[in-house]
């Protein structure tokens, strides 16, 4: 068996084309789409597309079923398997109305690729994830050392990221300029900001502590005074260098941004281990300030503001947040 069909390569990168000039998806959302096509080629031994039958599509749901996921060593989560089946659902349903294929493939046809029913409520289901408390984060930050430029980034980086609500992607490609310190704002420019749906959000900084937004005050002030420009990320990378001993060493901030949120992650995980408590990841802290948000809106008009504050356009979004 080849490693590749030519004539469904040529198929899918039409497809690929079509979700992402014509419906517009994310490189990742369409990278997604083309891992679950492949999976399902693999599954067939490669056969043509046109060759399609109802049975593929049958074993592949049997094979998803006993999958096993790579990370947790179990079954394949019911919401990956849900995903994979409505790609390719919908490549069969497109692929139904092109030429060549009409006559070999129904648009029901595609409806062998359903889920369940029961397996699709399990994949829908809404499950409450841990959030952590103002409290819990005010601890980390004074658990945490700021001896070194690169420690006070760290916890410059999770005082901003309470004090923000913006997310660890979009933080991290963050320049000074997007943060008025004066005004209390933060704009971020989707044509420079990793926002989500490239949604430009301009929100002021979040009521959860003098403290906390001292310490970004710090930060900002600390980068200023080393002459740091608009342009410079406001949380820049560890500059790594080979040390004398031949091995890599960190060498205080670079002037780069991080290529993406894995770094902040890390910061995260090792902060709150640090601190006695179990690790809460950035997006986390969003929950936190819906909790906050209830608490202390007087009113529905209050909370919508809120909602939108975090680059939420509907208010429901935001209530359906996991908040203590």
């Amino acid at each position: 068996m080849g490693k590749f069909n030519p004539a469904n390569e040529r198929i899918k990168h039409r497809y690929l084309t079509f979700l992402s000039e014509a419906k517009r998806l994310s490189p990742s959302s369409v990278d997604q789409v083309a891992a679950a096509l492949a999976d399902f080629e693999r599954s067939t031994g490669l056969k043509d597309f046109r060759q399609f039958r109802i049975e593929q599509a049958q074993s592949y749901k049997r094979k998803l079923g006993g999958a096993v996921g790579s990370v947790n060593g179990r079954g394949l989560a019911k919401a990956t398997i849900s995903s994979r089946l409505a790609s390719l659902k919908a490549f069969f349903q497109w692929l139904a109305q092109q030429p060549g294929f009409r006559s070999r493939i129904t648009y029901s046809d595609a409806e062998y690729f359903n889920a369940t029913a029961n397996d699709e409520r399990i994949a829908k289901a809404v499950r409450e994830c841990p959030v952590p408390s103002i409290e819990q984060i005010r601890h980390v930050l004074k658990s945490m050392p700021v001896l070194s430029a690169i420690e006070r980034r760290n916890q410059a980086l999770i005082a901003f990221t309470l004090l923000s609500g913006a997310r660890d992607n979009a933080i991290a490609s963050m320049c000074l300029k997007h943060v008025d310190l004066p005004n209390r704002k933060i704009f971020q420019d989707a044509r420079e900001v990793r926002t989500k749906n490239a949604k430009t959000i301009t929100s002021t900084f979040f009521p959860v502590g003098a403290d906390i937004e001292e310490i970004v005050e710090n930060w900002v002030q600390f980068l200023n005074e080393r002459l740091w420009g608009p342009d410079d990320p406001l949380f820049p990378a560890t500059k790594v260098i080979v040390g004398e001993s031949g091995h890599f060493e960190n060498c205080g901030l670079d002037r780069t941004h991080w290529r993406d949120a894995a770094a902040i992650r890390r910061i995260f995980k090792e902060a709150f281990e640090t601190a006695g408590l179990p690790y809460f990841n950035p997006h986390s802290f969003r929950n936190t300030l819906v909790g906050l948000g209830q608490k202390i809106c007087p009113t529905p008009e209050a909370f919508k503001a809120w909602s939108q504050n975090l680059g939420h356009a509907h208010v429901l979004t935001t209530s359906r947040a996991t908040a203590p």
